[in-house]
């Protein structure tokens, strides 16, 4: 059977011809095939292990710490996922390659460009942790489990705020007009509604910071933290963005002991060589049926792990931000833009009936609600002003309290 094992160094393989060995045998088994000594070697089923910075931190995953626990016991199966956390350094086999600028060829400004291009990992993220607002990751992940089923992905751009130590916080997820595949998902920009969407976030002090995507049931048999082209779209937000601690989330299916499914959100930001790498032009963009999707292509060759070579690991690309979540100032009660029911102003009248015994601020406070509401507004006066009440919590002006009344009462 095989297993996969993921460290700081990517995804890769090992191959067991015995289902029922040991963890002292695996160990055995991942220093002859990945040339990490067993001594070295930490192994977890948890994938914290790979945030751990310090042996301390490392010592405290213990579930694969005793060497004579048959891996069988911990349901560690065929196409299983560990966490490898080692010391010191070893030389990572890569694919097939052919030197740039060897003796007897000419060496062109390309190939110099090249040897210098070197991709390596980057151990810490711009930001220091990403926390979601409970309502609206829920609003989010019940969508795409319930009313989707993990079938066709999904994304949404998450806007809040970034603190001064680097710790970002998403308050709300604006869901773009888009169409979802099993495989793709083609984000249709509407550049009116994004108006509206950024003098909202303008009113609660709030900005673009980060891109959130599911992935389908059928991705979960892949072996890929994130496919070609999901990087692709993610670097392409990244770079758009002009964040340095702008983040990148996934949302996913996983397995759980018992046999059931529980939704996982994983967070990333996009390397610092990524965004430079794909801003200069560097990426294939154009994906083909046979394309490994755990690699990205190059146009020109680069250094990986001292070689040259057109394709690179996906992880190499991705550097793990911490989760954490909070109960942010809005509510995520009110449906939500570009689903497959278009929100009416019955929906609005609906809501204000529901939550009438609330303040009326309170009543507005909802991103969703506030973005129905400003298609009937002025976006440069009244969208910030109603969006302002919101993010102090005063009072709504007289005046558009009865102006939203009666958008209400006319559905």
């Amino acid at each position: 059977m095989m297993i996969r094992i993921r460290s700081r160094d990517g995804s890769e393989r090992v191959s067991i011809d015995n289902p029922l060995i040991t963890i002292a045998q695996l160990k055995t088994l991942i220093e002859s095939q990945l040339r990490v000594p067993t001594l070295n070697q930490t192994l977890s089923t948890n994938q914290n292990l790979l945030l751990a910075k310090t042996l301390d931190e490392i010592a405290r995953f213990t579930d694969m710490s005793n060497p004579q626990t048959p891996i069988s016991t911990l349901g560690i199966t065929h196409g299983s996922m560990i966490y490898l956390a080692y010391e010191g350094e070893r030389t990572v086999s890569g694919p097939n390659f052919n030197p740039a600028g060897s003796f007897g060829r000419k060496m062109t400004m390309d190939d110099l460009i090249a040897k210098q291009m070197r991709v390596t990992r980057q151990e810490n993220p711009h930001c220091e942790l990403v926390s979601f607002d409970r309502d609206a990751a829920n609003a989010f992940q019940n969508y795409v489990n319930e009313s989707l089923a993990f079938a066709v992905k999904r994304g949404g751009v998450m806007y809040g705020t970034v603190s001064s130590e680097g710790k970002v916080e998403v308050d709300f997820i604006y869901e773009p007009p888009q169409q979802g595949t099993e495989e793709n998902l083609i984000i249709l920009r509407d550049p009116d509604e994004e108006k509206l969407v950024e003098a909202i976030a303008m009113g609660l002090g709030m900005r673009k910071v980060g891109f959130i995507f599911t992935q389908t049931i059928s991705q979960n048999k892949k072996d890929y933290t994130l496919s070609n082209a999901e990087i692709l779209q993610a670097v392409e937000m990244h770079g758009e963005g002009d964040l340095k601690e702008w983040v990148t989330a996934v949302v996913k299916l996983e397995v759980n002991e018992d046999g059931g499914a529980d939704v996982h959100f994983e967070a990333f930001q996009m390397s610092d060589m990524c965004i430079r790498l794909f801003k200069e032009g560097w990426f294939e963009t154009e994906i083909g049926e046979d394309d490994d999707p755990k690699l990205s292509k190059m146009k020109k060759e680069v250094v990986v792990g001292g070689k040259d070579t057109k394709e690179v690991d996906n992880d190499f690309f991705l550097v793990v931000v911490k989760i954490f979540d909070h109960q942010g100032p809005l509510s995520s009660t009110f449906p939500i833009e570009n689903r497959n029911t278009a929100v009416t102003m019955k929906a609005l009248k609906n809501h204000l009936d529901r939550t009438r015994s609330l303040p009326f601020v309170k009543r507005i406070s909802d991103f969703h609600l506030l973005l129905l509401l400003a298609r009937f507004l002025d976006v440069s006066a009244d969208v910030p002003a109603l969006a302002q009440c919101v993010q102090t919590q005063i009072a709504v002006p007289e005046g558009y309290q009865l102006l939203i009344e009666s958008m209400a009462s006319a559905s």
